[in-house]
C-alpha cells in the first residue's frame, strides 16, 4: 500500500484506514469488548503522536491515560489478548521504566 508524505491513500488517512480494518475485523469476533477497541484507539493516537512508527514504544501510563483505563491488570490483559488474537504484537518490557514495544500490521 502507498501512503504519501501527509500519511493519506486515495484520501484516506492511514488513522482512519487502520480503524477501518480492525474493525472489519472485529465485527464478528466475540472476543473483542469496548475495552479492547479503546486500548486500540488509544495505541493508534499515541502512535500517530509519535510520527507514525512501527513498533512504537508503549509507555503504559501514557497509553492508559489516552484509553481512559485506571487498571493495569485490565490493560495488560487486554494487550495480551489482542496479541493472541493477531491484532497486534505485543512485545512486553522486563523493566518497569522501559516503554513496551507494539508492532502494528500495516
Amino acid at each position: 500500500m502507498l501512503f504519501n508524505r501527509c500519511s493519506c491513500f486515495l484520501g484516506v488517512s492511514v488513522k482512519d484506514y487502520m480503524f477501518t480494518i480492525f474493525f472489519q475485523r472485529t465485527r464478528s469476533d466475540q472476543r473483542i469488548s469496548n475495552t479492547h477497541i479503546g486500548i486500540y484507539a488509544a495505541l493508534l493516537q499515541y502512535r500517530l503522536e509519535r510520527g507514525f512508527c512501527n513498533p512504537v514504544d508503549a509507555v503504559t501510563i501514557e497509553v492508559m491515560r489516552i484509553a481512559k483505563i485506571s487498571a493495569h491488570k485490565t490493560y495488560y490483559r487486554c494487550l495480551k489478548e489482542m496479541n493472541e488474537y493477531g491484532y497486534l504484537r505485543y512485545v512486553p518490557s522486563k523493566k518497569k521504566n522501559r516503554a513496551s514495544k507494539i508492532y502494528f500490521s500495516d
